[in-house]
């Protein structure tokens, strides 16, 4: 009997994707969990697998679509030789004959970390939710339910004009009621970031050939979520360097005791632990803002984003609990969230729920940047690469390993001496890992 399968859930206020890869052919015996297509959302690509099993007989989708929820996507003969389900894996598909360029992480604002996906983000880029949502574009989904839509049909008030409060940025009876009152006073609240004027291109082609390319959703996701957060947040940047001489001698010494469990000794695992122990020491780091209702939200676990630098963008996975784990479980996690974005396998789940950010550009060298804060987020801390430097001790100059650090913060939540404060203990602890046990 043949039948329809229908594009199942992607995620949470997720109800359509592109999509980018066709993995199935007419005529493929299908089984259930095999991989049929890829589709790119906003806050990441997600491999669709199949829900039955059976023959392929006719693909109703092609490259580039715009592909919803619940709507038919292949049609599948079933119980014709039907396959048995392969059993799940989360191993990264094997590598092309083109090897996929290295991920490495970045900064969270590219010039993502990123991201956050956005998340999504995020991630978003990725896109990341914050306490209320931003007007949504023409042909995009708009996080509502029909009641709600209705309600602001029968009002006269276009749904997609209304900052959602709820989850996700879903939009409630309360947010129409209220967008509506604002409007009819003449003090509608937009979202800053939006609204402000489109720069006019002068026509390029007077001058030479250009090409032009569509931006992915990853990549128009990330650049709405970073103009939001870099015009509606106050940013500032604090900067200093920590004298890590002593502290990669150890690295280097102990390097061989992670490989031996398949990770990576890495400075960014290392300051992954160092930061959950600063953001339990200073708890105003580990916040959101909440302007709608006016209060500071106190998060009590310790979930940290990592920017992270792939060939499709820039991505923001998260690292869980990252205050209950030791230094080596955290490189094997680095290493396998690094794969998994490197081959396309990070989930929304991967992107979603930091509540602070890092961004390593060492890889790439300079001294300084300013990363830009990953919204829901209240800080973000950058890194730089270390360099051997004449530093004056005991009377005279001797070579040191000075590391930079950046931290970019939210104005209205931190203030200068916090942010000096929370980057003092920071250097203290790469200066002197010791701090850590005393006070972490």
């Amino acid at each position: 009997m043949e039948k329809p399968f229908n594009l199942p859930p992607l995620g949470e206020n997720v109800s359509a994707g592109t999509v980018v890869g066709i993995l199935v052919a007419v005529g493929d015996t299908l089984a259930v969990n095999q991989a049929t297509l890829e589709i790119e959302t906003d806050k990441a690509n997600l491999e669709v697998p199949s829900t039955v099993a059976g023959v392929v007989t006719e693909i109703l989708v092609k490259i580039g679509d715009k592909a919803q929820v619940g709507a038919p996507v292949l049609m599948v003969e079933e119980g014709a030789a039907a396959a048995q389900p392969p059993p799940p894996t989360e191993a990264p598909t094997p590598a092309s004959s083109t090897p996929p360029r290295e991920s490495v992480p970045v900064s969270a604002a590219p010039a993502p970390a990123s991201a956050p996906e956005p998340s999504s983000p995020p991630p978003g880029p990725v896109a990341v939710p914050s306490s209320a949502s931003s007007p949504v574009a023409d042909g995009t989904p708009v996080p509502a339910a029909p009641s709600v839509r209705r309600f602001a049909r029968e009002i006269g008030i276009d749904i997609r004009q209304v900052p959602g409060t709820g989850p996700g940025g879903r939009i409630s009876v309360e947010n129409v009621k209220v967008y509506a009152k604002q409007l009819n006073t003449g003090r509608v609240a937009m979202p800053a970031g939006h609204g402000l004027p489109v720069v006019s291109l002068p026509d390029f082609s007077k001058w030479g050939d250009t090409e032009r390319e569509p931006m992915s959703s990853l990549r128009r996701t990330a650049a709405e979520h970073l103009s939001t957060a870099w015009v509606s947040i106050p940013h500032v940047t604090y900067a200093d360097k920590a004298d890590v001489t002593e502290l990669e001698k150890l690295r280097k010494q102990l390097a061989p005791r992670v490989e031996a469990v398949g990770g990576k000794l890495t400075m960014t695992a290392i300051a992954l632990k160092i930061t959950a122990a600063a953001l339990k020491k200073f708890p105003l780091f580990n916040a959101s803002l909440d302007m709608a209702k006016q209060e500071i939200v106190y998060k009590k676990y310790y979930h940290i984003g990592v920017a992270v630098d792939t060939d499709r963008g820039l991505v923001v996975p998260v690292i869980r609990d990252v205050d209950k784990k030791n230094i080596a479980t955290l490189c094997l996690e680095l290493s396998q969230i690094a794969e998994k974005a490197r081959n396309k396998k990070l989930t929304l789940e991967d992107m979603q729920g930091q509540t602070f950010t890092i961004s390593n550009l060492g890889g790439f060298g300079g001294t300084f940047f300013t990363p830009i804060v990953n919204a829901p987020d209240v800080a973000i801390l950058g890194i730089a690469r270390g360099r051997t430097e004449p530093v004056y001790v005991d009377g005279q100059f001797q070579p040191r390993l000075m590391l930079p650090l950046m931290i970019s913060y939210d104005h209205r939540v931190i203030d200068g001496a916090d942010g000096a404060r929370f980057m003092q203990w920071l250097v203290q602890a790469f200066e002197q890992p010791i701090l850590l046990s005393l006070e972490g």
